[in-house]
Order: C-alpha cells, then structure tokens, then sequence
C-alpha cells in the first residue's frame, strides 16, 4: 500500500468532510491560536444604474495569504424591473439569503461531521421580509433591510432537529446577520 493510499486510509470522511483535518486544524489553532485569524475582502465597481460588479480574491489566514495565483471570483448585482433595473444579477439583499443559507448549510455538515452525525441531505429554503419604506427613508420606523427571515431547513439525520439547528446557527453568517456587527464606513471622493 503506498504512502498516500495509507494516508487516505487513516482519514475519516463523515458527511463529506475530512474530520481527521478538521480535528487537526482545531489542534493547530489550539497550540498557536493565531492561526485563527483570517481576513476575507471583496472589492466592488459600480457600472451603472443598479449594476455593479463584486470580485473576490485573496484572503489572509492561518499566518498566509491564499488564492494569489488564481483568478478572483466576480458576482454580478442587479435588480428586477420592479426595482427599476434589468434583472440581469441577483440583488444584494438576495445575495445575503445566499450567503445565509449556504453557511448555515455549511455549518451544519461540518459540525455534524465532528460530532459522528451522519447527515444523508439536507435541503433548505429561505425567504425574508423587507419594506421599501425605510430604504426609500419614508419612514423613521420602518429599518433599511429585512424585518425578519425565515430558514426551513429539511435534514435525513437520525440525529433530532433541535440538536442539528442548534449546529446550523453556529454559523458565522447566522451570526453576522443575527447580531450586530460593527462596520466601519470611509468615503472619499477622487
């Protein structure tokens, strides 16, 4: 047997996920707990109207930066005709259910993962509320974004659904979006 099929061998693989990493990456961060840190940024160009181009690329973390050598991602926002743009791209606000239930989805297979839970799918919907009349500042009362969003998230697990929501909302998305975070805002003009 060669070295990598012994290698392959030792790794346990539950959900996908290679927890012999996971649990080695956890050992790391416990015995130089900088390696924790990351850093994600985005960089974004307006094109016109509500057309405006995200692109991701590097990021720092574990004491290095990753992607350098590869081509950045870009997401495209836009809005539906009723917002008056083209309906060319997903919207912010839709891009933010993406990004919710794609790291809450996420979460919960690694998390299960770690714990030996088998999950055989999982398949989700998600949806939120959201007045224009405080993004239009017609009303003090009414907030800028969502109001409330609902997560249904159907699971094959013989694990219970309290236990495998309560792994969904460690999620870091949940928590940016659940809790207030701090965002600093600086513009110049050029």
């Amino acid at each position: 047997m060669t070295a990598q099929a012994t290698a392959q061998k030792a790794a346990q693989i539950v959900n996908g996920v290679n927890v012999t990493a996971l649990f080695d990456t956890i050992a790391a961060i416990k015995a130089e707990p900088s390696l924790a840190q990351f850093n994600f940024r985005a960089k974004n160009r307006w094109q016109t109207g509500e057309k405006n181009c995200t692109t991701i690329g590097a990021f720092s973390g574990a004491n290095q930066e990753h992607r350098k050598d590869t081509e950045p991602f870009t997401a495209w926002n836009g809005e539906p005709a009723v917002l008056l743009g083209e309906d060319k791209a997903p919207n912010p606000v839709e891009w933010l259910l993406h990004a919710l239930i794609g790291c809450m989805t996420t979460t919960l297979a690694y998390h299960a993962a770690s714990r030996q839970i088998v999950i055989e799918s999982i398949e989700s919907s998600i949806d939120g509320d959201l007045d224009l009349r405080g993004f239009l500042g017609l009303s003090d009362k009414v907030r800028n974004g969502y109001n409330k969003i609902r997560v249904t998230m159907r699971v094959k697990s013989a694990a219970s659904p309290t236990a495998l929501k309560e792994l969904a909302k460690l999620s870091p998305v949940f928590d940016v979006v659940s809790k207030s975070v701090p965002v600093d805002v600086t513009v110049a003009t050029v």
